[in-house]
């Protein structure tokens, strides 16, 4: 494992911390993290009242490339509905309603970090 490979996930770790304590501020409760598949990972599942959110977590030390929720795409967000369906059924769960929300975290040097939230991206 390469050094940037490592700071990347230390990132991306960091990232996905904040994301449960904003969740958590707004009231949901965290269900999973970082649970994996054949055909992926899930960064954050989470309960909205009657509704499971899969959460993606996309963290940026920069707008360089665009903001970090313009990194997911419509094949990604295909591919997190697919995920959500195999955690469903790996769990067993019963659930009225199921959402997919995208958090991105912007962390720019010593500035408080920026999150954004979209909801149902998919």
């Amino acid at each position: 494992m390469g050094m940037s490979h490592r700071i990347a996930s230390a990132i991306g770790e960091y990232g996905e911390d904040l994301a449960c304590e904003y969740l958590e501020g707004l009231g949901y409760e965290i269900v999973d993290r970082n649970w994996r598949c054949d055909q992926g990972e899930l960064d954050i599942v989470a309960r909205d009242g009657g509704c499971l959110v899969f959460c993606e977590v996309k963290t940026r030390r920069s707008t360089q490339f665009g903001s970090p929720v313009e990194a997911v795409t419509v094949r990604k967000a295909m591919r997190l509905r697919r995920l959500a369906v195999s955690w469903l059924r790996a769990h067993s769960a019963r659930v009225d309603e199921v959402r997919i929300d995208v958090i991105g975290v912007l962390r720019r040097g010593s500035a408080p970090p920026e999150i954004e939230h979209l909801r149902d991206v998919a």
